[in-house]
């Protein structure tokens, strides 16, 4: 029998989305389109300048009915998709949180979209359950954390997609542990407890859970503390909650918040935890990668009593997206919250309990082949590369930290303790109100310059404006080139304030 891919077995025209000499052809044309990007990326504006529904205007109405060349394609990503694209991976991109992309970690995903697996249960591909076993177990052990969340032992490791995902699962799995102690009935009685720096994604996945929004308590933060928790605010709150008849269930500590990188005080917050009996989940999904040094890992101390940690590898840990590592150190809490078993996926490994099948430890049912890019990531580059990736970075934002404070038309907001740098332009007026309009202005100016893109946060009322470094492009030019960007425009701006 002839192959399909046999020319002698094919009819003009016919269709073969999976021939291999094809794809050999256009792949490699897909990677030199890919490559001739990153040699040029510095030539776009870092933030897209395009208009809402600019595309539309762009593109025909439907889809074609005949075959175009891929040729045709990539002409029009360059021509119109590119200009509409914020460049995530340029050296003069600050704002947010950087979301990393890296040669072994683009091998990683061309891998598994090439082999396209389908890995809900071990026996779907027992290599893609193994060596996601195995990988996170890897970064555990880099991270030092307890041996209670390698797969050795009743925890384990698990790839989600995003931190919104991996507090999602584990609030269910609290939810339902304390539900089965207290009777379902007992729902609105359950309290979650956080700051008001904690990731946005604690609300909804509160909402998703079924938590009464009433019995979410976002606690206060403060400069004096530069806005960490504070666990005697959070015992006082939880005793007139007991008072109330309510049920402490579930607190969430982070390492490493958006608005400023601020830690919270993982020992005494566990103390706390610990002693009233909640499920203590830490975020670290930024700075979670910056722990492999070991000049960085005490920000951690304090996970040992913790019952479930979540560091995102693709925001500084060269993964490309999406990877998030999520540890937990009790499997069945997540396997009874969100396990199904219905008589198409039975199969006698899964029956048997001789294998983890990760679709009981997510939302969805299907999953891809994430552990692959991580994988490379570890294998190409090695720890001792990976550490000074990192300290090279944080040694950029201090450089730069360092140039805010030598000029004293800025501020420094809050003590910089990674590779992010909150700062601000200072009113000529000391006006509160008139400050936050001159910062905003001075955001808007920067970034239609194109030349760089930072954001901003709100801290104790003050428009803030954030400069995190951690693309993997940039250099220490690029820092001064931006340094120098901002500059210029607040000087433009002081000079259209009265009495300057």
């Amino acid at each position: 029998m002839l192959e399909m891919s046999d020319p002698r077995t094919r009819r003009e025209g016919e269709l073969r989305p999976m021939d291999a000499e094809q794809l050999r052809e256009n792949a490699h044309r897909m990677v030199d389109f890919i490559a001739d990007y990153y040699k040029s990326i510095e030539s776009f504006p870092v933030l897209s300048q395009v208009e809402p529904g600019y595309l539309h205007k762009l593109l025909p109405d439907s889809a074609p009915d005949c075959p175009e060349s891929l040729q045709q394609v990539l002409e029009d990503v360059q021509a119109k998709i590119l200009p509409g694209m914020t460049h995530w991976q340029s050296p003069n991109y600050f704002a947010y949180y950087p979301s990393n992309s890296s040669i072994a970690g683009f091998m990683g995903e061309m891998l598994s979209a090439g082999l396209n697996i389908v890995g809900f249960s071990w026996i779907t591909s027992p290599a893609a359950t193994e060596l996601e076993m195995i990988v996170l177990d890897w970064l555990a052990k880099l991270l030092n954390l307890p041996d209670d969340f390698l797969s050795t032992g009743a925890g384990g490791g698990v790839i989600q997609g995003t931190a919104s995902e991996a507090v999602l699962v584990v609030i269910l799995a609290a939810r339902d542990k304390f539900l089965s102690r207290i009777g379902k009935s007992s729902l609105d009685k359950l309290v979650v407890y956080s700051s008001d720096q904690t990731h946005s994604s604690l609300q909804k996945a509160c909402q998703i859970g079924g938590i009464y929004p009433e019995n979410c308590r976002v606690l206060k933060t403060d400069a004096s503390a530069n806005y960490a928790l504070s666990p005697d605010l959070l015992n006082e709150v939880i005793s007139q909650d007991i008072s109330s008849g309510l049920v402490p269930f579930f607190l969430c500590a982070t390492v490493g918040t958006t608005s400023s990188t601020a830690v919270d005080p993982l020992p005494a917050l566990a103390t706390v935890a610990k002693r009233n009996g909640m499920w203590f989940h830490i975020d670290a999904a930024y700075a979670g990668s910056a722990c492999i040094c070991p000049e960085y890992r005490p920000y951690i101390d304090g996970v040992e009593d913790a019952d479930s940690f979540n560091m995102n590898a693709h925001k500084w840990f060269l993964t490309n997206f999406d990877c998030s590592a999520l540890w937990i150190k009790d499997r069945n809490a997540l396997i009874q919250a969100l396990s199904t078993n219905p008589e198409y996926l039975k199969n006698k490994a899964s029956q048997a309990s001789m294998v983890v099948d990760y679709r009981d430890w997510q939302i969805p049912l299907g999953r891809r082949f994430r552990s692959l890019k991580l994988w490379m990531v570890l294998r190409l580059y090695g720890v001792q590369n990976l550490q000074q990736y990192i300290r090279n970075h944080v040694e950029l934002a201090r450089q730069f930290e360092g140039l805010v404070r030598q000029d004293p038309r800025f501020e420094v907001v809050t003590p910089r303790i990674f590779s992010l740098v909150c700062f601000r332009l200072l009113s000529p007026d000391n006006d509160g109100e008139e400050g936050n309009k001159l910062n905003r202005e001075l955001l808007d100016a920067v970034n239609s310059t194109g030349k760089i893109f930072i954001s901003h946060t709100v801290l104790s009322g003050k428009y803030i404006l954030r400069f995190a470094v951690g693309a993997p492009l940039t250099e220490e030019r690029h820092v001064n080139e931006a340094w120098k960007v901002l500059q210029d425009e607040a000087s433009k701006l002081l000079a259209t304030v009265p009495n300057n």
